[in-house]
């Protein structure tokens, strides 16, 4: 198969590259319309600034050296001399306030180092363009069905596809836009460049650990390390051209402005400024989003079959209609009887969430959940493919600084020879096994408050009902419901954020010797919790709540109060209710805090550092402030941790629980579309600019929802078969009456005549199958045995439906396994065939490539230095130039 355009498969016009003057994008642009001039630049207007260090001191600091500490000042000076040493070019600027002077070393790498670093960290550059945009779903569904697609939007400057390979300086005449190296390598790949330096370069002793900015960030020796970004992100005065426009103000006005919340997100932008593991979770959040749309729309459906259901249903026009016939037994010790056709508005409300409709809800979603995990990982390799990274593997990680300034020992490296720290295997297990019993005091005490919430609602409605307020006594258990909600999201949010810092704590102390091991760990943990200190009290109340009440005569009770039984329209209708309250509850203070917090913070930010009291004072304060003093004043990029957290519990309560709230995907449909703005804003106009991180997927979160997929299956089971009224309906429709006529009496029990519940020596009713004496009826068995074999023939046949989707769709589409061999093929000619054209690249290169690209030989010295300093080694051995692609 070839592409529109594509070039013949001969070696020759592999190399004539053909370029799309009107979609390239970055290095390869010729003619393009006029760009802001660049002031991420040195003082000669022309050297690059790739990154920034910074750090603060008092003004006095420079005339006697007093508030700087020594040491400090020390490691300061040997790590930016050892950036030198490096090759990097510096230049200093200071921004003097009233009480401190900001420090700023601007940062720029010379051709020769950009080329051995990128020889070094495998970058890949481009080959040849590929003319081919991200199609989605739902644009590929609109244009079969022939119907227009009001979610698409013109993005400028749309940065063309590639085909790829790893950059060898010694067949640099081979890639696309090699003769221009002032734009060849990529704004962020000049950024993996430095950072790479950065982290690698020692400032003192390397056996104690100390090497690489992020620990000298971590000791306060500098205040922050930042790439900057490009350009402001506010748009020009009107008239606008759209391709005069910066990657930045792109990005914000076509992605973060509230206007966009309908619009597809500019993938491949986003991830030209931010890197491909942010635009992948951009990609997952919007991927999701656009799957919640079915879901939505199919839970609301059923929500308003609800209605029609309600008006037409047999048992609640029994309820409704019965007056007197039903003397229920008090729902307390001290409550009154009360009459059934008193809460025929509760029942009717019930109904709308416990109906024939919610079946169908649970399977559908439950085989959603599934697809969409397919689907995901079908978009996931396509993507990952598209921007490089579907062979993405991490480079051996350097250990943590943290790690290398605490490791009690060295140990010599079996592969690079070299002493590195090291801590014992058998103390971090005993280590782990400490912070896995820390994690299970947690959760008691998660367990401590469910059950201190429990009581509380028991004793707050008795304290109500004996109040002299009528209205408040007769919703004495309504109060108690919710009040208990609203307690419950209060002490879910606080004992998230007490474990998120002991998670914190305990992952540092278990001695991760990589970010990644770290990571990952530290998800783990806190996921266990949270899965827990939310679910906790829904768990309760869809499977445990009203089972252990007992009888009249014989209620079981807990700390010698009455255990609490399901309110006067069942338990799902209490379980809809804290599912609201938790997810929509929690979802409106996140987005809330997302709003305001950063500008606040950013507020604060800018007033510590305005205003600056410039050497040049009045002339100097009407100048322009410099971009890597503009972006010092923006707040530090926290990572897409709590990002991914929040969703994935969305998720949860979305498939868990979707039997009991059918618009549980509407609330989660919208608060994603805010979501993205709020992250999209956050990520262009509030936070520094992160170094751009590689991913070739969304990491440990994919195991994560495939467990809560698998969970929602169990759950919505349980759900149908022992908390929902469908069950017993189908008995009593089959054996007793189709029209259901009677269901309510049979669902009812008599209280035994010795019980002291009797109202005017009259037995009263309650809720169960018993007989008169309290003994279970064989109707309970009955019951119990289809209630069994439902869940295990409704998680079979979804489990095996599931399987099915898993078969048929394939992980990876046949356009980009076609693709990953074409770019192969492309990569191997293009780097094995005329091997003469390198030789003069670099003199000195004696190694030729062979054929297959596999032949080993020595790495030659960087071209800009003499000088051996510990982070330029010699490398023995070099890697796959193509990788596996």
């Amino acid at each position: 198969m070839r592409r529109r355009g594509e070039p013949g498969e001969d070696g020759a016009t592999l190399i004539a590259m053909e370029t799309n003057l009107e979609n390239d994008y970055g290095s390869i642009t010729e003619n393009a319309p006029a760009q802001p001039r660049d002031r991420n630049v040195f003082s000669d207007g022309a050297t690059k600034v790739d990154f920034v260090l910074v750090w603060e001191e008092p003004r006095s600091s420079k005339e006697d050296g007093s508030g700087v500490s020594p040491a400090h000042r020390k490691w300061r000076e040997e790590f930016l001399k050892r950036l030198r040493h490096a090759g990097l070019l510096q230049e200093k600027r200071e921004v003097l306030q009233a009480k401190k002077r900001v420090c700023f070393v601007l940062l720029s790498a010379p051709w020769g180092v950009l080329c051995y670093y990128a020889e070094e960290i495998s970058l890949r550059v481009p080959l040849q363009v590929v003319h081919a945009s991200i199609v989605n779903w739902s644009a590929h569904l609109l244009s079969r069905l022939s119907l227009p697609n009001l979610l698409s939007q013109d993005v400028p400057a749309p940065p063309p596809d590639y085909y790829t390979c790893q950059f060898r300086a010694s067949k640099l005449q081979r890639f696309l836009g090699s003769d221009d190296r002032e734009t060849f390598f990529k704004t962020t790949q000049r950024h993996q460049v430095l950072y790479e330096i950065l982290a690698r370069t020692p400032y003192g002793s390397v056996k104690k650990g100390q090497v690489g900015v992020d620990r000298l960030v971590s000791e306060q020796v500098f205040s922050a390390a930042y790439p900057l970004h490009e350009g402001a992100f506010q748009l020009p005065p009107p008239p606008v051209c759209p391709q005069s426009l910066g990657l930045r103000q792109i990005l914000y006005s076509h992605w973060a402005k509230w206007s966009c919340w309908r619009r597809y997100q500019p993938l491949d932008h986003i991830r030209e400024y931010f890197g491909e593991k942010i635009a992948l979770y951009f990609a997952w959040i919007g991927f999701y989003t656009g799957w919640l749309l079915p879901a939505s729309l199919v839970g609301t459906l059923v929500f308003l079959v609800g209605f029609w259901l309600v008006a037409t249903d047999v048992p609640a026009k029994e309820v409704c209609e019965s007056g007197d016939s039903f003397i229920m037994c008090p729902i307390c010790n001290i409550c009154s009887h009360w009459n059934y056709s008193s809460i025929c508005v509760t029942y009717k409300a019930g109904l709308l969430f416990d109906n024939g409709g919610t079946v169908f809800l649970s399977v559908f979603m439950s085989l959603w959940a599934v697809t969409f995990l397919e689907y995901w990982k079908r978009t996931c390799s396509a993507l990952s493919h598209r921007w490089d990274c579907s062979d993405f593997q991490d480079i051996e990680e350097r250990p943590r600084p943290e790690f290398t300034a605490m490791a009690p020992m060295t140990m010599r490296n079996p592969v690079t020879g070299a002493e590195e720290p090291y801590f014992p295997e058998n103390k971090r297990l005993n280590r782990t096994v400490t912070g896995c019993m820390v994690i299970i005091i947690m959760l008691a005490v998660v367990l401590m408050f469910l059950i201190a919430i429990i009581l509380y609602r028991t004793i707050l409605s008795i304290i109500i009902y004996k109040s002299e307020f009528s209205f408040f006594s007769f919703s004495a258990g309504r109060i108690a419901s919710i009040s208990g909600s609203v307690l419950n999201l209060l002490v879910i949010l606080m004992l998230s954020r007490v474990y998120i810092a002991l998670a914190h704590v305990l992952t540092r102390w278990e001695m991760h010797r990589t970010q990644t091991k770290y990571e990952d760990m530290f998800i783990l943990k806190v996921f266990i919790f949270q899965f827990v200190n939310f679910y906790s009290s829904p768990v309760y109340i869809a499977f445990f709540k009203g089972r252990f009440v007992g009888y009249p005569g014989n209620y079981n009770t807990l700390f010698g109060v009455r255990n609490e039984d399901c309110g006067a329209g069942g338990c799902l209708i209490e379980l809809a209710q804290e599912l609201l309250v938790i997810m929509v509850g929690k979802q409106l203070i996140n987005n809330i805090q997302e709003f305001i917090s950063p500008k606040v913070r950013s507020w604060w930010q800018k007033r510590k550092m305005n205003p600056s009291l410039k050497e040049q004072k009045e002339e100097a304060a009407e100048e322009e402030v410099s971009p890597w003093e503009a972006d010092y004043q923006l707040l530090l990029c926290e990572g897409l941790f709590s990002e991914y957290l929040e969703m994935v519990l969305q998720f949860g309560f979305i498939t868990i629980f979707v039997a009991a709230c059918p618009l549980a995907p509407l609330f989660a449909l919208i608060n994603n579309w805010v979501e993205i703005r709020l992250d999209a804003q956050k990520f262009v106009t509030e936070y520094r600019r992160p170094v751009v991180e590689r991913a070739q997927d969304i990491g440990i979160w994919f195991s994560i929802l495939q467990f809560i997929t698998h969970m929602a299956v169990l759950s919505n089971a349980f759900l149908i078969a022992f908390t929902s009224s469908f069950v017993p309906r189908l008995y009593y429709r089959y054996t007793r009456d189709s029209s259901l006529s009677g269901f309510i009496n049979f669902t009812l029990a008599t209280s035994p005549q010795s019980s002291s519940q009797q109202h005017h020596n009259t037995s009263c009713r309650y809720r169960g199958f018993r007989d008169e004496k309290g003994a279970y009826l064989p109707e309970y068995f009955h019951l119990l045995a289809i209630q069994l074999s439902f869940v295990i023939i409704f998680e079979h046949v979804v489990f095996f439906i599931g399987r099915l989707i898993d078969m048929m769709v394939p992980d990876i589409p046949e356009e980009v396994e076609m693709k990953i061999k074409r770019e192969h093929y492309m990569a191997k000619e293009a780097l094995a065939e005329n091997q003469s054209l390198g030789k003069t690249m670099i003199p000195g290169n004696k190694d030729a490539v062979s054929c297959d690209l596999r032949q080993r030989g020595p790495r030659i010295s960087p071209p800009w230095s003499d000088d051996s300093s510990p982070n330029l080694k010699e490398i023995p051995e070099e890697k796959d130039p193509m990788g596996s692609n």
